[in-house]
Protein backbone atom coordinates (compact mmCIF):
# COMPACT_ATOMS: atom_id res chain seq x y z
CA UNK A 1 0.00 0.00 0.00
CA UNK A 2 3.09 2.22 0.09
CA UNK A 3 2.62 3.15 -4.18
CA UNK A 4 0.41 5.54 -5.27
CA UNK A 5 -2.19 3.90 -7.30
CA UNK A 6 -4.78 6.13 -9.58
CA UNK A 7 -7.04 6.02 -6.58
CA UNK A 8 -4.82 8.04 -4.56
CA UNK A 9 -4.19 10.27 -7.05
CA UNK A 10 -7.75 11.12 -7.68
CA UNK A 11 -8.01 11.56 -3.58
CA UNK A 12 -5.35 13.78 -3.63
CA UNK A 13 -7.28 15.67 -6.25
CA UNK A 14 -10.68 15.85 -4.84
CA UNK A 15 -9.48 15.90 -1.28
CA UNK A 16 -11.05 14.51 1.68
CA UNK A 17 -14.39 15.50 0.75
CA UNK A 18 -14.18 13.84 -2.54
CA UNK A 19 -12.44 10.75 -1.29
CA UNK A 20 -15.56 10.32 -0.16
CA UNK A 21 -17.65 10.93 -2.91
CA UNK A 22 -15.48 8.18 -5.11
CA UNK A 23 -15.41 5.71 -2.01
CA UNK A 24 -19.45 5.70 -2.05
CA UNK A 25 -19.70 5.11 -5.77
CA UNK A 26 -16.73 2.92 -5.97
CA UNK A 27 -17.10 -0.40 -6.76
CA UNK A 28 -19.68 -3.03 -7.80
CA UNK A 29 -23.21 -1.63 -9.08
CA UNK A 30 -24.62 -3.77 -6.32
CA UNK A 31 -23.26 -1.65 -3.74
CA UNK A 32 -25.70 0.47 -1.62
CA UNK A 33 -25.37 4.35 -1.01
CA UNK A 34 -22.74 4.38 1.71
CA UNK A 35 -22.07 7.41 4.27
CA UNK A 36 -19.02 9.42 2.76
CA UNK A 37 -16.58 10.26 5.06
CA UNK A 38 -17.17 13.69 5.41
CA UNK A 39 -20.37 13.98 4.29
CA UNK A 40 -23.32 15.38 6.77
CA UNK A 41 -23.86 12.80 8.92
CA UNK A 42 -20.64 12.48 9.96
CA UNK A 43 -21.04 16.17 10.71
CA UNK A 44 -24.01 16.01 12.49
CA UNK A 45 -22.49 12.93 15.17
CA UNK A 46 -19.30 15.32 15.65
CA UNK A 47 -21.52 17.91 16.58
CA UNK A 48 -23.24 15.93 19.47
CA UNK A 49 -19.81 15.02 20.89
CA UNK A 50 -18.91 16.65 24.12
CA UNK A 51 -15.79 18.97 23.93
CA UNK A 52 -14.34 21.12 26.18
CA UNK A 53 -12.85 23.79 24.11
CA UNK A 54 -9.25 23.25 24.85
CA UNK A 55 -7.16 22.67 21.63
CA UNK A 56 -3.91 21.19 21.12
CA UNK A 57 -1.87 21.81 18.28
CA UNK A 58 1.88 19.74 17.35
CA UNK A 59 3.24 18.40 14.44
CA UNK A 60 4.33 15.17 14.02
CA UNK A 61 7.50 14.82 11.87
CA UNK A 62 7.70 11.19 9.94
CA UNK A 63 11.21 10.45 8.87
CA UNK A 64 14.63 8.21 8.66
CA UNK A 65 15.79 7.84 12.32
CA UNK A 66 18.40 6.30 14.03
CA UNK A 67 17.00 5.51 17.46
CA UNK A 68 19.03 3.39 20.45
CA UNK A 69 17.44 0.84 21.61
CA UNK A 70 19.55 0.26 24.92
CA UNK A 71 22.83 -1.53 25.38
CA UNK A 72 24.45 0.24 22.34
CA UNK A 73 21.44 -1.73 19.77
CA UNK A 74 21.31 0.98 16.87
CA UNK A 75 18.10 0.53 14.60
CA UNK A 76 18.06 2.49 11.56
CA UNK A 77 14.35 3.21 11.18
CA UNK A 78 11.30 5.39 10.81
CA UNK A 79 10.55 7.57 13.81
CA UNK A 80 8.08 10.63 14.97
CA UNK A 81 10.26 13.62 15.07
CA UNK A 82 13.35 11.08 16.04
CA UNK A 83 12.27 8.70 18.72
CA UNK A 84 10.17 5.73 19.29
CA UNK A 85 8.28 5.67 21.12
CA UNK A 86 7.37 8.38 19.86
CA UNK A 87 6.39 11.29 22.46
CA UNK A 88 3.58 10.75 24.42
CA UNK A 89 0.15 12.81 24.01
CA UNK A 90 -1.83 13.87 26.55
CA UNK A 91 -4.87 15.86 26.51
CA UNK A 92 -8.47 15.51 28.82
CA UNK A 93 -11.58 14.13 27.45
CA UNK A 94 -13.60 16.84 25.17
CA UNK A 95 -11.07 18.42 23.98
CA UNK A 96 -9.35 19.10 20.31
CA UNK A 97 -6.05 17.55 18.93
CA UNK A 98 -4.93 19.45 16.02
CA UNK A 99 -2.17 16.95 14.96
CA UNK A 100 -0.04 17.58 11.67
CA UNK A 101 1.49 15.30 10.35
CA UNK A 102 4.84 15.93 8.54
CA UNK A 103 5.65 13.32 5.78
CA UNK A 104 9.40 13.01 5.28
CA UNK A 105 9.86 9.59 4.58
CA UNK A 106 11.96 8.44 1.86
CA UNK A 107 11.46 7.45 -1.09
CA UNK A 108 8.43 8.74 -1.89
CA UNK A 109 6.73 6.75 0.76
CA UNK A 110 3.30 7.79 1.80
CA UNK A 111 2.03 7.66 5.07
CA UNK A 112 -0.71 8.58 7.45
CA UNK A 113 -1.94 8.26 11.38
CA UNK A 114 -4.84 6.27 12.45
CA UNK A 115 -5.48 7.29 16.30
CA UNK A 116 -6.59 3.73 17.59
CA UNK A 117 -8.95 3.01 19.58
CA UNK A 118 -10.31 6.59 19.37
CA UNK A 119 -14.16 7.25 18.32
CA UNK A 120 -13.73 10.45 16.44
CA UNK A 121 -15.19 11.82 13.07
CA UNK A 122 -14.50 9.07 10.18
CA UNK A 123 -12.64 11.46 7.90
CA UNK A 124 -9.80 12.03 10.58
CA UNK A 125 -9.28 8.38 11.25
CA UNK A 126 -5.82 7.97 9.04
CA UNK A 127 -7.20 4.92 6.62
CA UNK A 128 -6.30 5.64 2.53
CA UNK A 129 -7.86 5.37 0.59
CA UNK A 130 -11.02 4.72 2.25
CA UNK A 131 -10.92 7.61 4.43
CA UNK A 132 -8.30 10.08 2.86
CA UNK A 133 -5.69 10.17 0.25
CA UNK A 134 -2.52 9.21 1.49
CA UNK A 135 -0.02 11.89 3.05
CA UNK A 136 2.97 11.98 0.12
CA UNK A 137 6.13 12.81 0.89
CA UNK A 138 7.18 16.09 1.85
CA UNK A 139 3.01 17.08 2.44
CA UNK A 140 1.51 17.64 5.21
CA UNK A 141 -1.80 16.83 6.55
CA UNK A 142 -3.59 18.34 9.92
CA UNK A 143 -5.53 15.66 11.82
CA UNK A 144 -8.15 17.51 13.86
CA UNK A 145 -10.77 15.85 15.93
CA UNK A 146 -12.27 15.86 19.33
CA UNK A 147 -11.80 12.97 21.70
CA UNK A 148 -14.12 12.93 23.97
CA UNK A 149 -14.30 9.53 25.48
CA UNK A 150 -11.38 9.25 28.55
CA UNK A 151 -8.76 6.15 27.78
CA UNK A 152 -5.30 4.69 27.01
CA UNK A 153 -5.07 4.97 23.44
CA UNK A 154 -2.27 5.20 20.97
CA UNK A 155 -1.37 6.18 17.17
CA UNK A 156 0.00 4.84 14.28
CA UNK A 157 0.06 4.12 10.20
CA UNK A 158 -2.50 2.91 8.54
CA UNK A 159 -0.61 2.45 5.49
CA UNK A 160 1.05 -1.22 4.31
CA UNK A 161 3.58 -3.10 7.30
CA UNK A 162 4.30 0.58 8.65
CA UNK A 163 2.61 0.08 11.79
CA UNK A 164 6.19 -2.59 12.59
CA UNK A 165 8.61 0.13 12.63
CA UNK A 166 9.18 3.17 14.74
CA UNK A 167 5.86 5.11 13.83
CA UNK A 168 4.06 4.77 16.74
CA UNK A 169 3.38 6.71 19.76
CA UNK A 170 0.79 6.87 23.24
CA UNK A 171 -2.29 8.67 23.57
CA UNK A 172 -3.78 8.85 26.77
CA UNK A 173 -6.84 11.25 27.24
CA UNK A 174 -8.02 12.00 30.88
CA UNK A 175 -11.14 12.30 32.51
CA UNK A 176 -11.55 15.29 34.13
CA UNK A 177 -13.59 13.53 36.66
CA UNK A 178 -11.01 10.34 37.25
CA UNK A 179 -12.76 8.04 39.31
CA UNK A 180 -9.60 5.99 40.24
CA UNK A 181 -7.56 7.14 42.91
CA UNK A 182 -3.81 6.43 42.64
CA UNK A 183 -0.24 8.02 43.31
CA UNK A 184 1.29 7.94 39.95
CA UNK A 185 1.30 6.08 36.95
CA UNK A 186 3.43 4.88 34.22
CA UNK A 187 2.54 4.53 30.43
CA UNK A 188 4.20 1.16 29.53
CA UNK A 189 4.64 0.65 25.47
CA UNK A 190 5.51 -3.02 24.35
CA UNK A 191 6.75 -4.01 21.18
CA UNK A 192 8.58 -6.47 18.63
CA UNK A 193 11.30 -5.05 16.79
CA UNK A 194 13.28 -5.84 13.80
CA UNK A 195 13.12 -2.80 11.54
CA UNK A 196 16.82 -1.58 10.95
CA UNK A 197 18.80 -5.05 12.83
CA UNK A 198 17.85 -7.48 10.43
CA UNK A 199 15.81 -5.82 8.00
CA UNK A 200 12.58 -4.25 7.48
CA UNK A 201 8.89 -4.95 7.56
CA UNK A 202 8.56 -4.87 3.60
CA UNK A 203 11.01 -7.51 3.50
CA UNK A 204 9.50 -9.49 6.07
CA UNK A 205 6.24 -9.47 4.30
CA UNK A 206 7.93 -10.03 0.65
CA UNK A 207 8.66 -13.26 2.23
CA UNK A 208 5.73 -14.03 3.81
CA UNK A 209 3.56 -13.32 0.97
CA UNK A 210 5.75 -15.85 -0.84
CA UNK A 211 3.52 -18.64 1.44
CA UNK A 212 5.10 -21.79 2.82
CA UNK A 213 4.55 -23.86 -0.58
CA UNK A 214 7.05 -21.05 -2.13
CA UNK A 215 9.52 -21.19 0.86
CA UNK A 216 12.71 -23.41 2.03
CA UNK A 217 13.30 -24.12 5.50
CA UNK A 218 16.60 -24.38 6.71
CA UNK A 219 16.81 -27.12 9.92
CA UNK A 220 18.01 -24.78 12.61
CA UNK A 221 20.15 -26.53 15.34
CA UNK A 222 17.33 -26.89 17.28
CA UNK A 223 15.00 -28.51 15.81
CA UNK A 224 13.95 -31.86 16.96
CA UNK A 225 10.47 -31.92 15.80
CA UNK A 226 10.25 -30.76 12.25
CA UNK A 227 7.42 -28.74 11.62
CA UNK A 228 6.13 -28.09 15.56
CA UNK A 229 3.92 -25.08 15.89
CA UNK A 230 2.34 -25.62 12.26
CA UNK A 231 -0.08 -27.88 11.63
CA UNK A 232 0.90 -29.48 7.86
CA UNK A 233 -2.66 -30.49 7.51
CA UNK A 234 -4.25 -27.62 8.03
CA UNK A 235 -1.43 -25.16 6.69
CA UNK A 236 -3.42 -22.55 4.94
CA UNK A 237 -5.26 -21.85 8.22
CA UNK A 238 -2.09 -20.67 10.28
CA UNK A 239 -0.17 -16.88 10.80
CA UNK A 240 2.72 -14.98 11.32
CA UNK A 241 4.71 -14.03 14.25
CA UNK A 242 7.79 -13.49 15.67
CA UNK A 243 10.82 -14.46 18.59
CA UNK A 244 14.28 -13.35 19.24
CA UNK A 245 15.87 -17.20 18.42
CA UNK A 246 16.64 -16.80 14.93
CA UNK A 247 16.97 -20.76 15.12
CA UNK A 248 14.36 -22.13 17.48
CA UNK A 249 12.54 -24.60 15.98
CA UNK A 250 14.11 -24.50 12.43
CA UNK A 251 12.30 -26.94 10.33
CA UNK A 252 13.27 -28.70 6.66
CA UNK A 253 11.25 -28.15 3.38
CA UNK A 254 8.09 -29.61 3.33
CA UNK A 255 8.78 -30.25 0.02
CA UNK A 256 11.53 -32.26 -1.84
CA UNK A 257 12.34 -29.14 -4.31
CA UNK A 258 13.76 -25.92 -4.38
CA UNK A 259 12.14 -22.51 -3.19
CA UNK A 260 12.59 -19.71 -1.51
CA UNK A 261 15.20 -19.13 1.82
CA UNK A 262 13.41 -18.04 4.92
CA UNK A 263 15.42 -15.23 6.70
CA UNK A 264 12.59 -14.02 8.86
CA UNK A 265 9.89 -17.08 9.47
CA UNK A 266 10.12 -18.50 13.14
CA UNK A 267 8.82 -22.58 13.32
CA UNK A 268 7.74 -23.95 16.96
CA UNK A 269 6.37 -20.96 18.49
CA UNK A 270 2.88 -22.20 20.74
CA UNK A 271 0.71 -20.92 23.45
CA UNK A 272 -2.42 -22.45 25.14
CA UNK A 273 -3.32 -19.52 26.20
CA UNK A 274 -3.62 -18.71 22.16
CA UNK A 275 -4.91 -21.81 20.92
CA UNK A 276 -1.88 -23.37 19.65
CA UNK A 277 0.77 -21.23 16.83
CA UNK A 278 1.72 -17.78 18.73
CA UNK A 279 3.58 -16.62 15.39
CA UNK A 280 6.43 -16.96 12.90
CA UNK A 281 8.36 -13.83 12.57
CA UNK A 282 11.69 -13.61 13.96
CA UNK A 283 11.99 -10.70 15.83
CA UNK A 284 15.82 -10.60 17.76
CA UNK A 285 14.30 -7.49 20.31
CA UNK A 286 11.64 -7.11 22.02
CA UNK A 287 11.13 -4.07 24.08
CA UNK A 288 9.52 -2.32 26.55
CA UNK A 289 9.25 1.58 26.14
CA UNK A 290 11.85 1.25 23.15
CA UNK A 291 14.62 -0.40 25.56
CA UNK A 292 16.09 -3.70 24.96
CA UNK A 293 15.96 -6.03 28.24
CA UNK A 294 19.88 -5.91 28.76
CA UNK A 295 19.43 -2.04 29.29
CA UNK A 296 15.80 -1.78 30.76
CA UNK A 297 13.55 1.73 31.62
CA UNK A 298 13.31 2.30 35.58
CA UNK A 299 10.31 3.43 36.72
CA UNK A 300 11.58 5.25 40.26
CA UNK A 301 8.86 5.59 42.61
CA UNK A 302 8.43 4.77 46.63
CA UNK A 303 7.14 1.30 48.64
CA UNK A 304 3.61 1.40 49.43
CA UNK A 305 2.65 3.84 46.56
CA UNK A 306 -0.19 3.03 44.02
CA UNK A 307 0.72 3.53 40.66
CA UNK A 308 -1.57 2.52 37.47
CA UNK A 309 0.18 1.18 34.66
CA UNK A 310 -1.10 1.74 31.30
CA UNK A 311 -0.26 -1.20 29.06
CA UNK A 312 -0.20 -0.97 25.32
CA UNK A 313 0.98 -3.74 22.80
CA UNK A 314 2.15 -2.08 19.42
CA UNK A 315 3.72 -5.03 18.28
CA UNK A 316 3.20 -6.21 15.00
CA UNK A 317 2.52 -9.79 15.63
CA UNK A 318 3.08 -10.39 19.53
CA UNK A 319 0.99 -11.06 22.23
CA UNK A 320 2.88 -10.66 25.97
CA UNK A 321 1.84 -11.79 29.16
CA UNK A 322 2.90 -9.19 31.64
CA UNK A 323 4.00 -9.61 35.09
CA UNK A 324 5.59 -7.34 38.04
CA UNK A 325 7.66 -9.64 40.15
CA UNK A 326 6.55 -9.88 43.63
CA UNK A 327 3.24 -7.99 42.65
CA UNK A 328 -0.52 -8.75 42.12
CA UNK A 329 -2.33 -6.69 39.50
CA UNK A 330 -5.24 -5.53 39.65
CA UNK A 331 -7.12 -4.85 36.21
CA UNK A 332 -8.97 -1.71 35.79
CA UNK A 333 -9.67 -1.33 32.23
CA UNK A 334 -9.41 -2.62 28.66
CA UNK A 335 -9.30 -0.40 25.73
CA UNK A 336 -10.27 2.55 27.36
CA UNK A 337 -13.52 1.28 29.35
CA UNK A 338 -13.44 0.21 32.64
CA UNK A 339 -14.31 -3.19 33.64
CA UNK A 340 -15.29 -4.82 37.18
CA UNK A 341 -12.08 -4.74 38.84
CA UNK A 342 -10.46 -8.11 39.17
CA UNK A 343 -6.45 -8.87 40.54
CA UNK A 344 -4.23 -11.18 38.85
CA UNK A 345 -0.75 -12.35 38.70
CA UNK A 346 -0.62 -11.78 34.72
CA UNK A 347 -2.24 -10.39 32.16
CA UNK A 348 -2.66 -11.58 27.97
CA UNK A 349 -2.30 -8.43 25.62
CA UNK A 350 -2.90 -9.24 21.70
CA UNK A 351 -1.47 -6.35 19.36
CA UNK A 352 -3.41 -3.38 19.84
CA UNK A 353 -4.92 -4.16 23.03
CA UNK A 354 -4.39 -1.89 25.56
CA UNK A 355 -4.89 -2.57 29.69
CA UNK A 356 -4.96 -0.54 33.19
CA UNK A 357 -3.94 -1.98 36.23
CA UNK A 358 -2.93 -0.96 39.81
CA UNK A 359 -0.43 -2.01 42.09
CA UNK A 360 0.75 -1.37 45.18
CA UNK A 361 4.57 -1.09 45.62
CA UNK A 362 6.76 -2.90 47.82
CA UNK A 363 10.19 -2.27 48.61
CA UNK A 364 12.74 -3.09 46.25
CA UNK A 365 13.78 -3.46 42.68
CA UNK A 366 11.05 -5.11 40.85
CA UNK A 367 11.36 -6.35 36.93
CA UNK A 368 8.34 -5.60 34.77
CA UNK A 369 8.38 -8.47 32.34
CA UNK A 370 6.28 -8.97 28.93
CA UNK A 371 6.87 -12.20 28.21
CA UNK A 372 6.61 -12.63 24.01
CA UNK A 373 3.96 -15.43 24.31
CA UNK A 374 4.90 -19.25 23.26
CA UNK A 375 7.87 -17.36 21.86
CA UNK A 376 10.76 -17.99 24.82
CA UNK A 377 11.54 -14.35 24.68
CA UNK A 378 10.57 -11.32 26.80
CA UNK A 379 11.08 -7.57 27.32
CA UNK A 380 11.73 -6.21 30.69
CA UNK A 381 11.66 -3.14 32.46
CA UNK A 382 12.47 -2.24 36.25
CA UNK A 383 10.29 -0.54 39.43
CA UNK A 384 12.81 0.20 41.57
CA UNK A 385 11.89 1.58 45.56
CA UNK A 386 14.68 0.79 47.02
CA UNK A 387 18.22 -0.71 47.29
CA UNK A 388 18.38 -3.76 45.21
CA UNK A 389 20.49 -5.37 42.59
CA UNK A 390 19.21 -5.64 39.30
CA UNK A 391 17.67 -8.50 37.47
CA UNK A 392 19.17 -10.49 34.99
CA UNK A 393 17.22 -9.47 31.21
CA UNK A 394 15.98 -13.01 31.10
CA UNK A 395 14.54 -13.01 34.78
CA UNK A 396 11.17 -14.74 34.92
CA UNK A 397 9.15 -13.92 37.61
CA UNK A 398 6.66 -16.70 39.23
CA UNK A 399 3.82 -14.33 38.35
CA UNK A 400 3.97 -15.31 34.90
CA UNK A 401 3.31 -19.15 35.89
CA UNK A 402 0.42 -17.69 38.16
CA UNK A 403 -3.35 -16.99 37.07
CA UNK A 404 -3.53 -14.99 33.73
CA UNK A 405 -6.34 -12.85 33.16
CA UNK A 406 -7.80 -12.52 29.31
CA UNK A 407 -10.24 -10.56 28.05
CA UNK A 408 -12.88 -13.30 28.67
CA UNK A 409 -13.09 -13.10 32.18
CA UNK A 410 -13.91 -9.65 32.80
CA UNK A 411 -16.97 -7.66 32.69
CA UNK A 412 -17.72 -3.94 31.83
CA UNK A 413 -18.69 -1.95 34.84
CA UNK A 414 -22.56 -0.68 34.97
CA UNK A 415 -22.00 2.67 33.40
CA UNK A 416 -20.55 1.24 30.35
CA UNK A 417 -22.04 -1.75 29.97
CA UNK A 418 -24.98 -1.89 27.12
CA UNK A 419 -28.24 -1.67 27.28
CA UNK A 420 -29.94 -4.89 26.49
CA UNK A 421 -31.66 -5.18 23.36
CA UNK A 422 -32.07 -7.68 20.27
CA UNK A 423 -29.50 -7.00 17.32
CA UNK A 424 -31.06 -5.13 14.70
CA UNK A 425 -28.56 -6.52 12.24
CA UNK A 426 -26.04 -9.54 12.57
CA UNK A 427 -22.99 -9.73 10.34
CA UNK A 428 -21.29 -13.35 10.43
CA UNK A 429 -16.90 -12.44 10.18
CA UNK A 430 -15.50 -15.75 8.91
CA UNK A 431 -11.94 -15.38 9.14
CA UNK A 432 -10.19 -17.39 6.47
CA UNK A 433 -6.70 -18.40 4.84
CA UNK A 434 -3.52 -19.80 6.49
CA UNK A 435 0.34 -20.21 5.89
CA UNK A 436 0.71 -22.26 2.73
CA UNK A 437 -0.58 -19.33 0.21
CA UNK A 438 -0.57 -16.52 3.03
CA UNK A 439 -3.80 -15.62 1.68
CA UNK A 440 -5.66 -14.08 4.73
CA UNK A 441 -9.17 -13.05 4.44
CA UNK A 442 -12.61 -12.31 5.69
CA UNK A 443 -15.48 -14.29 4.56
CA UNK A 444 -13.07 -15.78 2.04
CA UNK A 445 -12.30 -11.84 0.66
CA UNK A 446 -9.12 -9.66 0.63
CA UNK A 447 -9.25 -6.57 1.02
CA UNK A 448 -8.54 -4.72 -1.65
CA UNK A 449 -7.45 -0.67 -0.54
CA UNK A 450 -7.65 -0.18 -4.40
CA UNK A 451 -11.31 -0.38 -3.94
CA UNK A 452 -12.64 -0.51 -0.36
CA UNK A 453 -15.88 -0.43 -0.78
CA UNK A 454 -16.38 -3.46 -2.93
CA UNK A 455 -17.85 -5.95 -0.47
CA UNK A 456 -18.68 -3.38 2.30
CA UNK A 457 -20.32 -4.87 5.71
CA UNK A 458 -23.15 -2.36 5.80
CA UNK A 459 -25.38 -1.44 9.07
CA UNK A 460 -27.53 1.55 9.41
CA UNK A 461 -27.44 4.10 12.02
CA UNK A 462 -29.50 3.66 15.03
CA UNK A 463 -28.94 -0.09 14.85
CA UNK A 464 -27.71 -2.49 17.47
CA UNK A 465 -25.39 -4.57 15.68
CA UNK A 466 -23.96 -8.14 16.47
CA UNK A 467 -20.60 -9.31 14.49
CA UNK A 468 -20.12 -13.43 15.07
CA UNK A 469 -15.99 -13.46 14.27
CA UNK A 470 -15.97 -16.88 13.24
CA UNK A 471 -12.58 -18.33 13.41
CA UNK A 472 -11.91 -21.05 10.32
CA UNK A 473 -8.23 -20.98 11.00
CA UNK A 474 -5.46 -22.45 12.87
CA UNK A 475 -4.14 -19.25 14.17
CA UNK A 476 -5.26 -16.60 16.49
CA UNK A 477 -6.58 -13.32 15.43
CA UNK A 478 -6.57 -9.84 17.32
CA UNK A 479 -9.71 -8.32 15.62
CA UNK A 480 -9.90 -4.09 15.65
CA UNK A 481 -12.71 -2.53 14.50
CA UNK A 482 -12.79 1.61 13.68
CA UNK A 483 -14.49 4.23 15.22
CA UNK A 484 -16.67 1.98 17.80
CA UNK A 485 -16.05 0.14 20.95
CA UNK A 486 -18.15 -3.23 21.31
CA UNK A 487 -18.47 -5.54 24.10
CA UNK A 488 -18.24 -8.99 24.26
CA UNK A 489 -21.28 -10.84 24.85
CA UNK A 490 -23.67 -9.84 26.82
CA UNK A 491 -21.73 -8.73 29.97
CA UNK A 492 -18.35 -8.76 28.79
CA UNK A 493 -15.53 -5.78 28.57
CA UNK A 494 -15.98 -2.84 25.88
CA UNK A 495 -13.52 -3.53 23.36
CA UNK A 496 -12.29 -2.55 20.08
CA UNK A 497 -9.80 -4.73 19.67
CA UNK A 498 -10.05 -8.77 21.07
CA UNK A 499 -8.13 -11.96 20.54
CA UNK A 500 -10.26 -14.55 19.18
CA UNK A 501 -8.83 -17.97 19.32
CA UNK A 502 -8.04 -20.55 16.48
CA UNK A 503 -11.60 -22.64 15.67
CA UNK A 504 -13.26 -20.70 18.10
CA UNK A 505 -16.67 -17.66 17.56
CA UNK A 506 -16.81 -14.54 19.35
CA UNK A 507 -19.56 -13.08 19.34
CA UNK A 508 -19.26 -8.81 19.86
CA UNK A 509 -22.37 -5.88 20.25
CA UNK A 510 -21.61 -2.54 19.42
CA UNK A 511 -24.25 0.33 18.64
CA UNK A 512 -24.01 2.22 14.78
CA UNK A 513 -23.69 5.34 16.98
CA UNK A 514 -20.66 7.03 14.61
CA UNK A 515 -21.44 7.25 10.67
CA UNK A 516 -19.06 6.99 8.31
CA UNK A 517 -16.83 3.81 6.48
CA UNK A 518 -14.30 1.96 9.32
CA UNK A 519 -12.04 -0.82 8.88
CA UNK A 520 -12.64 -3.95 10.66
CA UNK A 521 -9.41 -6.08 10.77
CA UNK A 522 -6.64 -8.13 12.08
CA UNK A 523 -4.20 -6.23 14.03
CA UNK A 524 -1.67 -8.38 13.10
CA UNK A 525 0.37 -6.72 10.83
CA UNK A 526 0.93 -8.96 7.99
CA UNK A 527 -2.41 -10.43 7.69
CA UNK A 528 -3.90 -7.37 7.75
CA UNK A 529 -1.91 -6.22 4.89
CA UNK A 530 -2.26 -9.81 3.42
CA UNK A 531 -5.57 -9.33 3.49
CA UNK A 532 -7.55 -9.94 6.41
CA UNK A 533 -9.66 -6.29 6.84
CA UNK A 534 -13.41 -5.38 5.63
CA UNK A 535 -15.05 -2.29 5.49
CA UNK A 536 -17.98 -1.61 8.23
CA UNK A 537 -19.67 0.49 6.20
CA UNK A 538 -23.03 2.97 7.56
CA UNK A 539 -25.50 2.97 4.32
CA UNK A 540 -26.74 6.54 3.47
Amino acid sequence: MNSINRRSVLLAGLGVAGAGALAACSGSGSTPTLVSPSGPAVAAADKKRARSGKTHELTLTAAKASVGLGAGVMARTWAFSGQTPGKELRISAGDTLAATLSNQLPNQTTTSIHWHGIALRNDMDGVPTATQAAVRAGRNFTYRFIADTPGTYFFHPHVGVQLDRGLYAPLIVEDPREPLSYDDEWVVVLDDWLDGVTGTPDEVFAELRQGMGGMHMHEGPSSSSGHAGHDMGEMDGMAMGSSTNATSGGSPSPSSGGGMSTKFLLMGARSPLLGGDAGDVKYPYHLINGHVPADPEVFRSKAGKRIRLRLINAGGDTAYRVALGGHKLTITHTDGFPVTHRQADAVLIGMGERYDVLVTLADGVFPLVALAEGKNASGMALVRTGPGSRPKPTVRPKELDGTTLTASQLHATDDVRLTSKKADRVHRIELTGGMMTYRWAINGKRFDMNDPTANPITVEEGQRVRLDFVNTTTMWHPMHLHGHTYQIGSSGPRKDTAIVLPKKTLSVFFDADNPGQWMLHCHNAYHGEAGMMALVAYQA
